[in-house]
């Protein structure tokens, strides 16, 4: 019971609380018909009324009970049930003495004799209780009880709980703390360093307490008890374990993690590049582990476009990725009927009315990317690939340094295609040495060419059709969707806008470079580049604010580069020209900027310019004559095998064969290297790395400009691409 002092801001007076009135300590006893029955600590006894008591100049509560709280029943349930017992079976006790029932003053029944508030003082009651308890085998005062009550009051029965059982157990135990803090020291240094053992903690442990505290001041814990020691403060933290582990531990935010939610296809699309864990064989014979990078989309899980290089990715390479996730992906010769588009499970016809490249395609989902996350790799965060995407409009938003779990959608995906295909490919490698078989480069038998071609036929009929358990439709949340049948539902909402490449746009995403055009012609790293289109415009400012001319080139075929020249009959009022290298007859064999490089770091310079670049080329011919004739060293090898298999394979710019105007399908390209020469280079399938097709369909005649025409087959028709309107198109679905 309860009453209020009348006065706003003034605790209430209670039964058990503690007053200050007309000088002296009481106890409130009982509160009943507006009177409050006082004790006194010698004993008296007074009845007063509540108005008398709160009118009273000298009135105070001493000892007023906290605010009502709800007792903590979870940390009940976690002590020891005989602690726990004890607790409840002194609340019983406590409301006993103050009520008369254990149960509470609202329990049925009646109240014992010797705990009748009617007829008995607090103090006896008190004394009861504590005869009481005595008497049943466990000794009790008349002050314990009176402190359990005030216990009771103030915290509830958690009050009443031996709190010897509550004491919060340290995981280090008794460690000296100056053990711990340098224990600490070590292990945060090395977690960027190779692994080590327990020992080394330990000895590492040992000397930076000398040089802090002197030698043999704080001494180290038994050899079983460091080592507890360094589990308790390393496993929580992941400071013990693989390099890698420790790595991936530094690298991951802080939580709370929040989860990202894309709702339309494109909306954020991931980039990564991996070696994968095969071998192939190169040109010339040489066994390597090609390395791989993916678009993967995460609004549908599907993988946009994967391209497979020998070691080497190169910014065009990423860029290729852009082509290939925006053009529909051709049938390839061998492939079965059920990976075209029209047999999936995508709403072909009204897509076909709205892009008619795709007709004939396979069933791999043309998405156009708003956000594209990266790594810090050189090849995302190059000038060119970064105006490359935004001349597409994309934005490109790079990942914190060295953090996987920003990019965990692409990470894990890696993960499935080792798993889900790589795994059954001959000369597999297993994710580390340890793992790897006896004669895994014996075992490889596949060609990089070959490869790519089993990888793009998996990913259709492997990945895409291949059920992912974090797909799920708003409509049926219990079934788990494919990437195509998440594309097909999305594509529904979002629409569908495609995005025409040409022969221009191939160019336009190659790597830039901005210089003068000189006498001697064009020079980029010891390469020059001369033709007779550029006469007019040799030591003149070009129309641009800086004055120079606008320069793309490709890194897997060197052997040319192009120019944007003025053209007042172009729409834009210039136009692209392909200029070769001067010394493109001397070297006749594919090369890339991996070899150029080579041969720079091994020839010395002994004369100028001119005839170092001589020397450089005819380097550069011995260099891939040797590989080609099975000598030289393994290194020379492998350089030129890089650089045969990276212009003659695995490329994929023949994806926009289908963007030729018909007005130019017809019209004889001009020879840019004169043609008065037998010995001239004839435009190799790489040097615009144009060729989509697998070995023995590869198209016989390509154009300087990038465009690969096949034999016997029609010039392509100009794509019929229309404006997506989403009222007209919400009827149709």
């Amino acid at each position: 019971m309860r009453a209020g002092s009348g006065v706003p801001g003034r605790p209430v007076v209670e039964l058990g609380c503690q007053v200050r009135f007309e000088g002296r300590t009481w106890t409130v006893a009982g509160l009943a018909d507006g009177q409050v029955r006082l004790v006194a600590e010698e004993g008296a006894v007074a009845a007063v009324l509540l108005s008398l008591l709160f009118a009273d100049e000298g009135f105070e509560v001493l000892d007023a009970p906290g605010e009502p709280s709800v007792p903590p029943l979870g940390l009940l349930e976690s002590l020891p049930e005989a602690v726990r017992e004890r607790a409840l079976a002194w609340e019983r006790h406590v409301r006993e003495v103050e009520t008369g029932r254990p149960g509470g003053s609202g329990a049925a029944g009646p109240a014992r004799a010797e705990y009748d508030p009617r007829a008995r003082t607090l103090a006896q009651r008190e004394g009861a209780k504590a005869a009481e308890l005595s008497a049943a085998g466990m000794p009790t005062s008349v002050v314990t009880v009176r402190r359990m009550r005030a216990r009771y009051r103030r915290e509830g029965v958690w009050g009443l709980v031996d709190h010897r059982a509550t004491r919060p157990r340290s995981v280090l135990g008794r460690a000296d703390e100056r053990v711990v803090a340098a224990l600490r020291e070590v292990l945060e240094a090395g977690r960027e360093r190779s692994s080590g053992t327990l020992g080394r903690l330990r000895m590492y442990t040992e000397r930076l307490l000398a040089e802090r505290y002197g030698e043999g001041v704080v001494p180290l814990p038994s050899s079983a008890a460091f080592n507890r020691l360094v589990h308790a403060l390393a496993d929580r933290s992941g400071l013990l374990g693989s390099a890698r582990q420790r790595r991936w531990r530094s690298a991951r935010p802080a939580p709370p993690f929040v989860p990202t939610t894309v709702m339309a296809p494109g909306e954020l699309v991931m980039m990564d590049s991996t070696v994968l864990d095969a071998f192939v064989v190169l040109n010339d014979g040489v066994v390597e582990r090609p390395e791989l990078t993916i678009a993967l989309d995460v609004a549908t899980r599907t993988i946009c476009a994967a391209v497979l290089r020998a070691k080497g990715t190169r910014s065009v390479d990423a860029v290729q990725l852009l082509a290939q996730m925006m053009v529909p992906a051709p049938m390839r010769p061998g492939w079965a009927e059920a990976l075209a588009m029209e047999h999936s499970v995508v709403p072909y016809e009204r897509l076909l009315s709205r892009d008619a490249r795709l007709e004939g395609a396979a069933a791999r989902p043309v998405i156009t990317p708003q956000t594209i996350v990266v790594d810090q790799g050189n090849v995302f965060i190059s000038s060119s690939f970064i105006a490359a995407c935004e001349s597409l409009g994309i934005s490109v938003q790079p990942a914190p340094p060295g953090n996987g779990p920003a990019k965990g959608h692409v990470e894990r995906t890696f993960s499935s295609i080792n798993t889900l295909f790589v795994q059954h490919v001959a000369a597999y490698t297993a994710s580390h040495t340890g793992e790897r078989g006896k004669d895994a480069e014996g075992e490889a038998v596949w060609t990089l060419a070959q490869l790519e071609d089993l990888l793009q036929e998996w990913i259709i009929c492997g990945w895409q059709e291949r059920e992912h358990d974090g797909l799920r439709h708003p409509m049926m949340p219990r079934c788990a969707l494919s990437p195509n049948e998440m594309w097909a539902a999305l594509v529904a909402v979002c629409g569908y806008v495609p995005v025409p490449l040409g022969r221009e746009d191939y160019i336009e995403l190659m790597p830039l470079k901005r210089q003068k055009i000189n006498d001697y012609g064009i020079r980029i790293d010891h390469r020059t580049y001369d033709h007779k289109v550029l006469n007019p415009y040799r030591g003149e400012r070009s129309p641009a604010t800086d004055g120079l001319w606008e320069i793309h080139y490709n890194p897997h075929a060197p052997g040319q580069v192009w120019v944007r020249l003025p053209k007042p009959d172009q729409p834009r009022g210039c136009g692209w020209e392909a200029v070769p290298w001067i010394h493109h007859t001397l070297v006749s064999a594919p090369f890339t900027d991996f070899t150029w490089q080579h041969i720079k770091r091994t020839v010395a310079r002994r004369a100028d310019r001119a005839q170092h670049e001589h020397d450089l080329a005819l380097a550069l011919r011995e260099l891939l004559e040797r590989a080609a004739a099975g000598h030289g060293t393994r290194r020379e090898k492998v350089v030129a095998a890089r650089a045969r298999t990276a212009a003659t394979g695995g490329a994929v710019w023949g994806i926009l064969y289908g963007q030729q105007p018909e007005a130019e399908a017809d019209e004889p390209e001009e020879d840019i290297f004169g043609g008065d020469s037998e010995d001239d280079e004839k435009p190799l399938t790489g040097d615009g790395a144009l060729s989509v097709w697998p070995a023995g369909h590869t198209p016989v005649s390509v154009s300087p400009n990038g465009a690969a025409q096949e034999v016997g087959v029609p010039a392509p028709r100009h794509p019929r691409v229309t404006v997506y309107d989403p009222f007209e198109e919400s009827l149709r679905w």
